[in-house]
């Protein structure tokens, strides 16, 4: 019997001895960033919509394009890396982020106090507003007149939660050019929306619409990257700062806007 234990008394000793030499070489092993591993894959993953022109949509070749994804090029060059644009619902963007399906999100998402508890945001990159569109004939010429009114939002943006604050019956998208389509065929009254992206969806789609009021409110954009990743926002924010020094950001914000919108 005291063999026995004492043969148990060894391997408890020789357990425990092993645990303590796994513990120290896990906690000597250095942790890769999620830019370590970027670096190392060779690509920068970044989600839009894809149904947010000219900021983000596919082109007439079934691409991905617009200024949000040439400012996602310009970064991942100055990470040296490939650079990835994918397009996934609104709604679900910060969901993907949180759970590791992409990088970053890139797709002119609006700073707040509700996602800055969830993700973390780069420097804006542009700023804007709030805008009410409606058709050119129509009386709304003001946030206050869409109580009662049939007002169209893309799902999940700041724009819905604003309509819905002014009383109005909201009803949601999957992206802008589907709420632009309806008011065209005269199944809402006004939508609220970018009013850059409501200047250029007029201009490119000679739509009957007009812009009414001031903005509902001011907006700045920035680039979501997960709470975990503080060496990827770092250099995101320094590529940012490179990309509006050298003129880098001016030509590509020019190019779609023929302003530049920093």
């Amino acid at each position: 019997m005291k063999k026995f234990n004492v043969l148990i008394l060894i391997t408890l000793i020789l357990l425990i001895i092993a645990g303590c030499g796994t513990s120290k070489s896990n906690s000597d092993t250095p942790t890769k960033t999620t830019l370590d591993r970027i670096k190392v894959d060779g690509k920068l993953t970044y989600a839009m919509s894809g149904q947010y022109p000219p900021f983000n949509y596919f082109n007439e070749q079934n691409e991905l394009t617009g200024f949000d994804v040439e400012i996602g090029q310009e970064i991942a060059n100055r990470i040296n890396v490939n650079p990835t644009p994918i397009a996934t619902e609104w709604d679900g963007l910060i969901a993907g982020l949180t759970t590791s399906k992409f990088d970053m999100i890139l797709g002119s998402m609006a700073i707040t106090d509700e996602r800055l508890e969830k993700v973390d945001f780069s420097t804006p990159y542009y700023r804007s507003g709030a805008q009410i569109i409606v058709p050119s004939d129509s009386t709304i010429s003001d946030g206050v007149d869409l109580k009662g009114k049939t007002v169209g939002v893309v799902l999940g943006t700041t724009f819905e939660t604003k309509a819905r604050e002014l009383g109005a019956t909201v009803k949601t998208y999957k992206g802008d050019p589907d709420a632009f389509n309806d008011m065209s065929n005269k199944r809402l009254d006004a939508v609220i929306t970018d009013k850059i992206v409501g200047l250029n969806a007029i201009k490119e789609n000679n739509y009957p619409y007009k812009l009414v009021g001031d903005l509902l409110y001011a907006e700045k954009m920035g680039i979501a990257i997960r709470k975990d990743s503080p060496k990827l926002l770092e250099a995101v924010n320094s590529a940012l700062a490179e990309m509006m020094d050298d003129g880098s950001y001016q030509k590509i914000s020019e190019k779609y806007f023929s302003a530049d919108i920093r």
